[in-house]
């Protein structure tokens, strides 16, 4: 009666896919229903670390499950695709933050778009890696594809200078969207849209918060960094199970990693550099082992590779900007007292 459990399904049996997603979906009612049933309620950084822990270590015992029930390699591989994946997704966290930050969305509303935007891009990754595998089995030089752009994406960002912040606020995305659709210019609570009066009908409409806006940008900032982390774990396994897996976890753990990321945006200056030589890594182990059949990199060789440049950057960033923690109090202080003269 159950057999059609057995019957494989991109590679694997049905039941590990349907499992996969039952835990996923449980994951996402509770992350909803039990964790934030307060809607006013504001993440801290040490729930936010708390939580990035939690996912994280969910993250990894699902390695174990995939140890036991594929072997060793598969579970190599999955790991190592959880790790890229991660710490490629920091350098989507700053730019999430610059685009809430920008439009004035309180931190008690993040967590709300950033939840959605989470089911969206585990929908809109399903997408990609599914096509993303189609290509990869049918043209096999794909990968030397996947490769020359995570060079590439890697270059680029290594020589590209300092970015300047963006004026999200402000920025022709938003100006295009504001034209074309009732937009409010004040957030109505968590709502995405509300019903009000058009001031050029004077009939009542359907317009769109600021929130809603901000979900728009979270997505479309998703979709580009998906054009970097789909062709980099497919670098890493061709196996659609470990690459969606391993994928859906990074993104779960986004949310929560994001709270306190964000708090600590301007200690991680360096962060940005290290994940360019992950990119070019990645694109590098590919061209020697796939394109010319030279040197095949064993899984654990990328892990390690990985989690070393993750750290080593991590930790140079937090290095250099030691002293500018204790600078902000510094200029801050002559302003209070300025301001007790006056008083």
């Amino acid at each position: 009666m159950l057999d059609f459990l057995f019957v494989e399904w991109l590679g694997k049996p049905l039941w590990m896919w349907l499992g996969f997603h039952v835990l996923i979906a449980a994951l996402l009612a509770f992350d909803l229903g039990l964790l934030h049933r307060d809607k006013e309620h504001e993440i801290g950084v040490r729930e936010s670390l708390g939580l990035t822990a939690f996912y994280l270590t969910l993250g990894l015992a699902f390695g174990g499950f995939v140890w036991w029930q594929l072997g060793w390699q598969p579970a190599e591989e999955y790991v190592t695709g959880l790790v890229v994946e991660k710490s490629l997704s920091m350098d989507n966290v700053f730019v999430i933050a610059m685009i809430l930050t920008g439009l004035g969305v309180p931190r008690t509303a993040q967590h709300r778009v950033l939840l959605w935007g989470i089911l969206a891009a585990v929908l809109l990754r399903g997408l990609m890696i599914g096509l993303g595998a189609a290509l990869v089995h049918q043209v096999h030089w794909i990968l030397s594809l996947f490769a020359a752009f995570l060079i590439y994406a890697g270059l680029k960002i290594l020589f590209s200078g300092e970015e300047e912040e963006s004026d999200f606020g402000n920025s022709a995305t938003v100006r295009w969207i504001r034209r074309r659709f009732r937009v409010t210019e004040e957030l109505h609570g968590q709502k995405f849209a509300v019903r009000k009066t058009d001031p050029k009908t004077g009939r009542k409409a359907l317009w769109f918060t600021p929130l809603a806006l901000a979900l728009v940008l979270v997505n479309g900032a998703d979709v580009i960094f998906a054009v970097d982390s789909v062709p980099a774990i497919f670098a890493i396994t061709t196996d659609t199970f470990v690459v969606y897996t391993s994928n859906i976890f990074a993104i779960l753990g986004l949310r929560a990693l994001y709270f306190a990321l964000a708090a600590m945006v301007d200690r991680f200056a360096y962060l940005k550099t290290a994940l360019a030589f992950i990119l070019i890594f990645i694109g590098a182990k590919i061209v020697v082992a796939d394109t010319f059949g030279l040197l095949k990199v064993p899984p654990w060789v990328s892990l390690v590779v990985t989690l070393a440049l993750l750290l080593g950057g991590v930790a140079y960033s937090l290095w250099r900007t030691r002293g500018e923690v204790n600078k902000e109090p510094n200029k801050a202080l002559p302003e209070r007292e300025a301001s007790a003269h006056r008083a």
